[in-house]
């Protein structure tokens, strides 16, 4: 175990964010875990995580004095605050460079003039747009189908610059379609999940034939923690996915499924993409993370669907949801 070592994760309080400060904790690690700031000292998924090596701290990325700040004396940051909801990107694109881009260079900048020893910055398969070619590896060029994913592209850019002008040890973690406890509503497996645990018998979703490559939470933690060990990802860009897709449809079929639900599918306008923005296929090639560090998802769909839905079938966490309402 590590007792020593200080991490800062930026994005705690959300979902991958708060079960990768769960899983450093376990791991002895120091972590100094970032929630964005409001008035109500709300700490989002953090609220309820207890424990002697974590210190919570409440603040805003794109305040470059106090990302200075909060770099301070730190080993290793994982970078993850962000925003993330594509609907809402096409409503207000500025505020996305501004947290993603903007946010991003903040970070950096603080890493770099603090000394950091190792910065792990979030990207997402959404730079890579409709696959031109399957499965999608590092080289697949970028597609920015969204102000959402042109943000992110933006971001990996502005990170990887810091490494190639001032050998920042950066390295851009792309992890494909993350699900799991704690994922926001907005996202098809909750989507799904919430609707049919309400007793739904015709539930609202968009298009359901893309793809996807499903990753369940704790691969994609423990992806980013393998590659935070690893010098030779250092100045890379790197897949973290399950290197199979499946379709929107299929997903639906397989939870109701898993629920024991005959529920029906409506076809809901107002959760559809414009047409040139959805990206209709998503596979990801897992082979590069794998020889940099023998990294290998431990769940299946099937067995990561199963955790999800008994997590959702708790009321107190299936309280926390809106199912009925769509939400950007």
């Amino acid at each position: 175990m590590v007792h020593n070592k200080k991490i800062l994760i930026t994005g705690a309080d959300g979902f991958i964010g708060s079960h990768l400060t769960e899983m450093l904790l376990e791991q002895g690690y120091n972590v100094k875990a970032l929630s964005y700031y409001n008035s109500f000292n709300y700490w989002g998924w953090l609220d309820s995580l207890s424990h002697p090596n974590l210190e919570v701290i409440t603040g805003d990325v794109r305040d470059p004095h106090f990302c200075k700040y909060i770099t301070k004396d730190i080993d290793t940051i994982f970078h993850l605050a962000a925003l993330i909801a594509i609907p809402y990107s096409y409503i207000a694109p500025d505020s996305y460079v501004d947290t993603n881009v903007k946010g991003t260079l903040n970070i950096c900048q603080a890493a770099k003039e603090n000394g950091v020893k190792r910065i792990l910055v979030t990207s997402t398969s959404e730079v890579y747009g409709t696959a031109q070619y399957v499965p999608i590896d590092e080289k697949h060029p970028k597609q920015p189908q969204s102000p959402y994913s042109a943000s992110k592209i933006g971001a990996d850019a502005m990170a990887m610059s810091f490494y190639n002008a001032f050998e920042l040890p950066v390295t851009i973690v792309r992890p494909f379609n993350t699900y799991g406890p704690r994922q926001s509503a907005r996202a098809i497996i909750p989507t799904i999940i919430s609707q049919i645990a309400n007793g739904a018998e015709e539930i609202k979703l968009g298009d359901m034939t893309p793809t996807r490559d499903f990753n369940y939470v704790k691969d994609t933690c423990k992806g980013f923690i393998e590659l935070s060990k690893c010098d030779a990802a250092i100045g890379q860009e790197v897949n973290v996915c399950s290197n199979y897709e499946i379709s929107m449809r299929n997903t639906l079929e397989l939870i109701a499924k898993i629920m024991n639900s005959d529920v029906k599918l409506f076809e809901d306008s107002q959760r559809l993409r414009p047409k040139n923005s959805e990206v209709f296929r998503l596979w990801g090639d897992n082979a590069k993370i794998k020889s940099l560090t023998g990294f290998l998802p431990e769940y299946d769909i099937e067995a990561g669907l199963k955790e999800t839905v008994n997590w959702f079938l708790d009321k107190s966490n299936l309280n926390k949801y809106k199912a009925n309402i769509y939400n950007t």
